[in-house]
């Protein structure tokens, strides 16, 4: 039995989130990557409020998950 089904809306966040911190990743020190932190930021918000994650009585649990499955849907992948 799979114990998470995320929605798509949530996994495609998670994406941009991975896709975003992959490419800060690859940024030299010192070119501006003030953008690249305030979207991660911002995307961290969006998903840690996601209704999904925040429905009463819902775990926080399989954050390791989600991100398993953005990447496993070839979702972030891409710099």
């Amino acid at each position: 039995m799979d114990p998470f089904r995320f929605p798509d809306d949530l996994l495609s966040l998670q994406a941009a989130w991975l896709k975003t911190y992959r490419t800060l990743a690859h940024v030299p020190a010192g070119s501006g990557t003030a953008v690249l932190r305030r979207r991660l930021i911002r995307l961290s918000c969006r998903i840690h409020a996601h209704p999904y994650r925040s429905a009463p009585g819902r775990s926080r649990a399989g954050g390791a998950d989600l991100r398993r499955r953005a990447r496993a849907r070839g979702w972030g992948t891409a710099a």
